[in-house]
């Protein structure tokens, strides 16, 4: 039986990142769990990854401080001797136009949702052998204009340049770099939000199949692009919004 992948999920209290966390589980993986402030849900997080036959460890970190990431790392390499998987996950912004964006808002978000994923796999890459496997979170929002998505979309776009940035750079070590953009998923995230739930129901009735990608179907695919399947897809973006994005 082969040894049980260590995989660092950031931002794998909630949402999409829970999802990843226990997909992974359920291959028998070694899942460390980032959070921030959250304990409560990474704590509940980590015990159903026991649950689904994984093996589960916390680590706190704030992804803006270069030395968390730094000391995250650490912990990982300490605990495991070796990373197998990054996810890059974790993610927030300020839902501002352009226009009234202020500076202090922008460093915030490009410092939340981008920079990470360059500290992260440059501590990662150490720990990495041939075969492992990086892959980043983005959203349609980096492509596409979203009413108040600014920050977020801008810092999403840049996390798709680095990626295959990253990518050029770790091929030639064996490691894969790639991103997952996801459609909308109905995450805690809508419901903080004005008109959350209409909006939500415009973008299901718009989406083809006529449902809303959830998180375990976004967890399938960064599952996918981490397993051996994937080791020919190198710098890529690949879509997972149940062909929203077709529509003209």
């Amino acid at each position: 039986m082969s040894e049980a992948r260590a995989v660092l999920v950031t931002g794998g209290g909630r949402g999409i990142g829970r999802a990843i966390a226990l997909r992974f589980a359920e291959a028998g993986a070694r899942v460390f769990v980032n959070f921030f402030i959250n304990r409560e849900a990474a704590e509940k997080t980590a015990r159903d990854v026991e649950l689904r036959g994984g093996q589960a460890h916390l680590v706190q970190a704030d992804l803006k401080e270069p030395a968390d990431i730094r000391r995250m790392l650490a912990e990982v390499g300490h605990a495991a001797g070796r990373l197998d998987v990054l996810v890059s996950n974790a993610a927030s912004g300020v839902l501002r136009d352009g226009l009234e964006l202020s500076a202090k808002q922008w460093d915030w978000v490009l410092a939340t949702n981008a920079r990470p994923l360059l500290l992260c796999a440059q501590e990662a890459a150490k720990l990495m052998a041939p075969g492992g496997r990086i892959v980043a979170l983005s959203s349609l929002g980096s492509q596409r204009v979203i009413p108040g998505y600014t920050a977020i979309g801008v810092s999403k776009a840049a996390l798709e340049a680095l990626t295959r940035y990253l990518a050029v750079e770790l091929g030639a070590r064996g490691i894969t770099v790639n991103a997952v953009a996801a459609g909308a998923v109905e995450t805690d995230v809508w419901r903080m939000l004005p008109d959350g739930a209409a909006a939500l129901a415009a973008i299901r009735a718009r989406t083809p199949g006529g449902a809303l990608v959830s998180a375990e179907a976004v967890a399938d695919v960064v599952f996918f692009l981490a397993s051996p399947a994937a080791q020919s897809i190198q710098g890529q973006v690949l879509v997972v919004d149940g062909g929203y994005s077709l529509l003209a």
